[in-house]
């Protein structure tokens, strides 16, 4: 791949994988209504279904991390997307409630592995000034899912059957498993150290990294997990006014994740606290003018781009310092934002519970980021734009 261009085979069949990935991840929030009335279980149970996934994710980052270190980057992600495609047709054939959880929450496992795996092959084959933005053409996969492959997943389930959908995300794992076997480089395994993976996780720069990824995610799903009564029960959008707005915000969230690329790469050093606080007035500007008719969906669209801003400037964070335990530190940021999903979700439904009231439900995102902002001030500068600034000609 040359400096000129990211637009290369092997990072597309990266892309592709995250796409898929995304789009088995998310998909399964347009389906709850069907999958409950197949399986007969009630719409709770059938929203575990998402809990399952995000538990998976915590707890196979862990556990894949180490193993993942010695592999070549090549054999790891044609493991794990076969498992990913394999769970997935699991999923479709899934006999009950019970199977349909247990296939889901193991499809889950090879989740962190595989971006944590494809954001490092991501950043081996770019230039030195390019990292960031390859690693963002990865997870925009992820981001791309949620505009498009959400929901025409929704779509396709709803007129057809749940498993047929996932009938087609296992095809997609399979074409994407074949993109990989054909365009990904073969490379040597990763050189680890004596003291074993965890010794470069455990530094602090890392943790610290790692818990804004995590806290970030609080912030974030504190309110997208409520974001359709919000709209609909405060905002007066009517459903289909609520689809095109999340849509928007679908879209804000793939600008940003390409966004976050480019200003790492071109060396903005509070890249990271400038997204969070952009994050945090977007939704304080939402709590305040929810009620006016197009200013709101500029405030989405903002907070879509600002919120996944900080991905690849954290994910390259991250691989830098954690040196020999990138691949853990890759991966265990996957498993740092679902814990963050899995909490926000729980912080925002404990502000509910407490009567609070919907309407003031975005302040409480708004003080969680304002937090991020702060413990994101010291977070260590990006090395490899130290080195590009260092290479540049007089």
């Amino acid at each position: 791949m040359t400096p000129a261009s990211l637009l290369s085979l092997p990072l597309l069949a990266l892309a592709l994988g995250g796409f898929v990935v995304g789009s088995s991840e998310f998909i399964i929030m347009g389906l709850l209504p069907e999958v409950a009335g197949d399986l007969r279980v009630s719409l709770a149970d059938a929203g575990l279904l998402v809990s399952a996934y995000a538990l998976g994710v915590v707890i196979g980052a862990p556990l894949l991390g180490p193993l993942l270190g010695r592999l070549p980057r090549r054999r790891a992600l044609l493991w794990l997307m076969g498992a990913y495609a394999l769970g997935n047709l699991a999923c479709a054939l899934a006999p009950d409630y019970r199977w349909l959880l247990a296939a889901r929450m193991l499809t889950a496992i090879s989740h962190a592995g595989f971006f944590g795996c494809a954001t490092l092959l991501a950043a081996e084959l770019a230039p030195i000034e390019r990292r960031a933005s390859a690693m963002a053409l990865v997870l925009s996969g992820l981001t791309i899912a949620n505009v498009l492959g959400v929901p025409l997943g929704a779509w396709l389930g709803q007129a057809t059957s749940w498993r047929v959908t996932f009938f087609v995300v296992a095809g997609l794992g399979l074409l994407t498993w074949l993109a990989q076997l054909l365009w990904l480089p073969h490379g040597q395994a990763p050189q680890r150290n004596a003291q074993g993976a965890w010794s470069g996780v455990l530094r602090r720069p890392v943790l610290h990294a790692l818990g804004i990824c995590c806290l970030s995610s609080v912030a974030l799903f504190s309110v997208f997990t409520y974001i359709s009564p919000l709209l609909r029960e405060v905002g007066g959008y009517s459903a289909e006014q609520n689809n095109g707005a999340l849509l928007l915000f679908g879209i804000g969230l793939t600008l940003g994740n390409l966004l976050g690329g480019r200003l790492a790469d071109r060396g903005l050093r509070h890249a990271i606290p400038l997204a969070l606080g952009s994050s945090a007035l977007a939704l304080l500007g939402l709590f305040a003018l929810l009620g006016q008719p197009l200013l709101p969906l500029g405030l989405l669209l903002l907070w879509g781009i600002a919120s996944f801003a900080i991905s690849s400037p954290l994910q390259l964070l991250l691989v830098e310092q954690a040196g020999e335990s990138a691949s853990l530190a890759a991966t265990l940021s996957h498993a740092a934002f679902n814990l963050g999903n899995a909490s926000g979700a729980w912080l925002g439904g404990a502000w509910l519970s407490a009567h609070y009231g919907l309407a003031n439900l975005p302040l409480l995102g708004v003080g969680v980021l304002v937090l991020s902002v702060l413990a994101a001030l010291p977070l260590p500068p990006l090395r490899a734009t130290r080195e590009r600034l260092v290479r540049r000609p007089a």
